[in-house]
């Protein structure tokens, strides 16, 4: 199975970025720039495609890399990713373990100790567990995506409307359309997390947006887990936002993007 990196990223001006990552299979770049142009360079063997556009937005460069790619695996990545050398047989083992699996996400650790990502039990991947997943720890079948219709929805994400969740609705999506998703507890990269584009704290317009993404993830759930993020949360905005304040802030984003889908 032949696999691709689909990297979002902006103003790159050359193709630099594929030594910076070390990618050592072949990959799309979205360069959201001011221009449009395409450029290839081939690395090992490996064909290394960037295609600029102007348009702006992080789901929309994902998108775009999704109706471009010709790949039989997708591997989802920032531009602040480094990979491991054997980053390739690492993911094709995978799916040679689990071969119904249309989804598979792996160990991407942060450099960054104010900004972990999170682990999980190898296996099943549930609703639940798509809170504590990445963008750029998911690879999947481009096939079974395909056919299910799935992207990523272009109202989330850094530089929409709602400043991130895309990732989260990505999976819930592809779970409830039945494909199969698989934790694998492996490196695949390492992430560099020192800025954010999109988090600024736990403020009022963050819990808005998780507000509207809990109900565009599950409607009959919204609630439940609107809760539980206040919950889970707490020790990290007590000293800013009282508890009830939060989960008010989310009923009212939550509200907002009703009104705004109808």
């Amino acid at each position: 199975m032949r696999m691709e990196v689909l990297i979002s990223t902006m103003h790159q001006k050359n193709l630099s970025l594929a030594y910076k990552m070390n990618l050592q299979t072949d990959a799309l770049i979205i360069n959201q720039s001011d221009k449009e142009v395409k450029q290839l360079i081939e690395i090992n063997k490996n064909k290394i495609r960037m295609l600029s556009f102007i348009e702006r937005g992080l789901t929309k460069s994902r998108n775009k890399a999704l109706v471009n790619s010709d790949a039989d695996i997708c591997i989802i990545a920032d531009d602040d990713l480094i990979y491991e050398d054997n980053y390739e047989r690492t993911i094709l083992d995978a799916y040679e373990k689990y071969p119904d699996a249309s989804i598979i996400v792996f160990d991407v650790p942060s450099t960054n100790i104010n900004r972990p990502t999170r682990t999980l039990k190898e296996g099943k991947i549930n609703f639940l567990h798509t809170l504590k997943i990445a963008s750029f720890q998911i690879t999947f079948k481009k096939v079974n995506i395909n056919k299910e219709n799935i992207g990523f929805h272009e109202l989330f994400g850094a530089g929409a409307k709602y400043t991130c969740g895309e990732e989260h609705i990505f999976l819930a999506e592809a779970i409830k359309k039945g494909l199969k998703l698989i934790y694998v507890n492996k490196k695949i990269a390492t992430v560099n997390h020192i800025d954010s584009t999109w988090f600024s704290g736990y403020n009022k317009a963050l819990f808005k947006t998780k507000g509207a993404m809990f109900y565009e993830m599950s409607p009959l759930l919204s609630p439940l887990l609107i809760t539980q993020f206040s919950i889970r949360k707490w020790n990290f905005y007590r000293k800013d936002i009282k508890f009830l304040t939060s989960i008010r802030y989310m009923l009212n984003g939550m509200s907002e993007y009703k009104k705004l889908i109808k």
